[in-house]
């Protein structure tokens, strides 16, 4: 409970599929044979989308294994899915567990859902109330809940990390050298050079 608390500050809130991906997280970690990661030893490439219901598991899967935005060792391949592949490059080993949707009506017919549904945020709903989804979550059987893939040799690459930069000519705010542009005689920002080159999807 000490931890699921820990997440929940991550998070913001109580919530169901944070705690979710809590727990394929754990699982993974435990079926890989690792710990939790401080550095880049473990990468994971998570398939949640951008704006869809429940993309908060993605919150629940970094606090568990360790792969953050923050170390870039977490990468977004937007599926829509609840479903991530954890990848050991110290071992090169890896796995995939996804979820089946199984728990779909019964946390459709549970109140803070009902509540979600007609529009009220989940930081005004009680608390026993979402507990109650986070139960049904943990303690649902897992075999039931997710698909786990075999752990199997792996060919992912880890990208390089990127230590350079340098202050743009024209705004002076630091930028990692692979987002700079030669603008005349000036190295500048994307933004700074009028590039429109959208943002990462």
């Amino acid at each position: 409970m000490e931890e699921l608390k820990k997440l929940f500050e991550f998070h913001g809130h109580i919530c169901w599929a944070s705690a979710l991906g809590y727990r394929a997280g754990k699982l993974a970690l435990e079926k890989l044979g690792v710990k939790r990661t401080g550095a880049r030893d473990l990468f994971c490439i998570i398939e949640v989308g951008h704006a869809h219901g429940a993309v908060c598991f993605a919150d629940g899967v970094q606090v568990a294994t360790g792969c953050t935005v923050g170390k870039g060792n977490l990468i977004k391949k937007p599926r829509g899915k609840l479903a991530f592949t954890l990848i050991d490059v110290k071992n090169w080993k890896q796995i995939r567990i996804s979820y089946t949707g199984a728990l779909k009506d019964k946390i459709a017919q549970t109140a803070f859902m009902k509540k979600r549904a007609a529009g009220i945020p989940p930081t005004e709903i009680p608390e026993e109330e979402a507990m109650e989804v986070v139960k049904i979550v943990m303690e649902a059987p897992e075999e039931e809940i997710f698909i786990i893939s075999k752990v199997e040799e792996t060919q992912f690459e880890p990208p390089e990390e990127i230590l350079g930069s340098a202050v743009c000519e024209i705004c002076g705010e630091w930028v990692s050298i692979p987002y700079l542009r030669v603008l005349g005689d000036k190295k500048v920002c994307i933004d700074c050079a009028g590039f429109d080159e959208g943002y990462e999807k």
